[in-house]
């Protein structure tokens, strides 16, 4: 018998937020493993602060809250801890981009086998319209009521730049595409990033703007750095150039956890391995 994914805390998201799209879209991934025989006890959800980070109130699985900015180290922790699990790390884009910026390069560039799921709506829902590092430039808050004199970051750019092994764009309101990215990310051996763009629908209900330019990426060719680099610049937050979604670039090499323990083959020696590093650091 299956475990209900969804629990019976109260939902305080407001009516419209991308956030629910998210949520269904990992509760059907879940219910996907599950009937693929594999247990969810051994996946864990780290998440941020913000309005993402009330997912884990909301999915009826192992969770993590995180301090604002930190939710990439507790889970670079978790995994180092038991490689075994399955690790997804729910973050927002003032939550990643912001002020736990540098977690999230370091993890890219070390390559630890987790999963960033970036609820991207490019402003502050939970502390009601601020602007954040991927708002628009002109962004009309309520600490910029004259509009930022800021140009936004690129996440996919800096994920690149930073080595990230698996960089994909997805859209709450294609949820298919969605749920494909979030599968391959996980499955993905190394670190594996998703910018997800949805609305705000308090404070930055952008449907529009997203339906009429965003457009999916073939299935192959996510191999080559150039392109995937030249994707990425394509869209600028600011242009009325097509957004591109699904996958820009893959790469499969070595993982931080196993340069740092070494697998066995043998299932017991590796869990004798996992044992032996607990105890160093208690």
């Amino acid at each position: 018998m299956t475990r209900p994914l969804i629990t019976s805390a109260q939902n305080t998201w407001c009516p419209g937020c991308g956030n629910f799209a998210l949520q269904h879209t990992l509760k059907n991934l879940l219910s996907d493993r599950e009937k693929e025989g594999k247990s969810l006890d051994d996946v864990v959800l780290v998440s941020g602060i913000g309005c993402h980070a009330k997912i884990a109130d909301y999915l009826n699985i192992n969770s993590f809250y995180s301090l604002h900015g930190r939710a990439i180290p507790a889970a670079t922790g978790i995994k180092l801890a038991n490689p075994a699990l399955t690790v997804i790390c729910c973050v927002g884009d003032g939550d990643a981009y912001a002020e736990g910026l540098d977690h999230l390069i370091f993890a890219a560039k070390r390559n630890i086998d987790i999963t960033v799921i970036v609820h991207n709506n490019r402003v502050y829902g939970l502390t009601t319209g601020q602007y954040t590092p991927t708002s628009p430039l002109g962004f009309k808050g309520k600490s910029t009521p004259s509009g930022t004199a800021e140009y936004p970051l690129n996440p996919v750019e800096l994920m690149l730049a930073s080595g990230a092994g698996f960089i994909a764009r997805g859209y709450t309101r294609k949820m298919d595409l969605l749920k494909g990215l979030i599968r391959e990310g996980i499955a993905h051996r190394g670190f594996a990033f998703i910018d997800v763009l949805q609305i705000c629908a308090t404070f930055f209900p952008a449907t529009d703007y997203y339906d009429s330019h965003v457009y999916e990426l073939p299935a192959t060719g996510s191999g080559n750095f150039e392109a995937a680099c030249a994707l990425a610049r394509e869209w600028d937050y600011n242009s009325d150039a097509r957004i591109a979604l699904g996958t820009f670039f893959t790469r499969v090499s070595p993982s931080f956890e196993e340069r740092m323990i070494p697998v066995p083959v043998r299932k017991e020696e590796r869990e004798r391995a996992i044992q032996v590093l607990l105890e160093a650091r208690t």
